[in-house]
């Protein structure tokens, strides 16, 4: 079976339009859980196929075994190194042997030595005659130096490289950047879609329903969400365990995660105070809504810890502060009743 088989219908259409076209770099935009990340690997292994289609890679090739096992010489991935392992990406022997004996931690940015290895690698013969190609993702994550390093790349690109730039947060790339690539923004499932990719994926229909709204209608978030262990029932009981102040209702997740589900609390308590549907939450799962005046407070402090979360704080701490804080706006004498 190909390699590609598995992927989404929605980002299977998105595969054709884009290797139908000409260029040098694509940047591929759009909110988390469209799959930024899927399509863009998509294109690169359609890129260096041995016998592309229209639809894309064979799966069957030496180049696309290459990509599977994650060790071709003319794909350069450039992630986070924290990212790399998730995703099943080596790193350089050095990067590997500071971490493995303690000299630092993985990197939460895109370093600026590997963007120089894979400027260096843009500039080399291409191995299997297919051309290269330069995977960046996220994109967001390549801070100021690195950014300013492809730069001048993007804009005299040798003969036979191809970037792709996958992102969640477009807004915070060098306007330099953006403007050297051609951009797409990822399309949403059609009707349907999602709910049939999850069912293959091994969740029941309800459960799907339930993380789709969970994830604000975004499939791979979703999917991420049945992965790490968080099933409806805990997300519907959720709004009701914050308002008792009960910290394990955020379980082990993680800070990021903490935070993000806090946010979409907060975002579904200030639809109800002004008399919208929730979207994120059933209305029957929500306490009755506090005053807008204390959502917006808390608001506000969620986005400021939100900046920070990923400090090395002490977990535990900052579980419970956050749950407190939440117990503390969802007490608030309440403005309207339960809709």
């Amino acid at each position: 079976m190909a390699v590609s088989a598995a992927v989404p219908p929605w980002l299977a259409r998105q595969r054709r339009e884009l290797l139908a076209q000409r260029g040098h770099a694509w940047l591929l935009l759009g909110p988390s859980g469209l799959g930024q990340y899927t399509l863009a690997l998509e294109l690169a292994r359609g890129w260096l196929c041995e016998h592309p289609t229209a639809d894309g890679a064979c799966g069957q090739c030496g180049s696309c075994h290459a990509i599977e096992v994650r060790t071709h010489a003319d794909l350069a991935v450039l992630m986070p190194e924290n990212l790399m392992g998730v995703l099943g990406w080596p790193l350089d022997e050095k990067a590997q042997k500071d971490i493995d004996e303690k000299k630092r931690k993985p990197s939460r940015e895109i370093r600026i030595d590997a963007m120089r290895d894979a400027i260096e690698f843009s500039q080399r013969t291409s191995a299997r005659g297919r051309g290269k190609v330069v995977l960046v993702y996220p994109a967001e994550r390549m801070n100021a130096f690195t950014a300013n390093a492809l730069l001048k790349t993007l804009e005299e690109p040798p003969g036979d490289v191809r970037f792709v730039l996958a992102t969640e947060a477009a807004h915070q790339l060098l306007p330099t950047i953006r403007s050297r690539c051609i951009a797409h923004t990822l399309a949403w499932p059609a009707p349907g879609e999602s709910e049939t990719w999850l069912a293959a994926q091994g969740l029941d229909p309800a459960e799907a329903g339930a993380l789709l709204r969970a994830a604000g209608g975004r499939p791979e978030d979703a999917l991420a969400f049945h992965q790490a262990g968080i099933a409806a029932r805990q997300w519907a009981g959720l709004p009701r365990a914050l308002a008792r102040g009960d910290v394990a209702a955020l379980g082990d997740w993680s800070p990021a995660a903490m935070v993000d589900a806090l946010q979409k609390l907060c975002h579904d308590m200030m639809a109800l105070a002004c008399g919208a549907p929730p979207r994120f939450f059933a209305a029957a799962d929500l306490p009755a809504a506090p005053p807008l005046a204390t959502l917006n407070r808390w608001s506000r402090e969620l986005a400021r810890t939100l900046r920070t979360v990923e400090h090395p704080f002490n977990e535990g701490l900052l579980r419970e502060a956050l749950v407190s804080r939440a117990r503390s706006a969802l007490h608030s004498q309440a403005s309207a009743a339960r809709r």
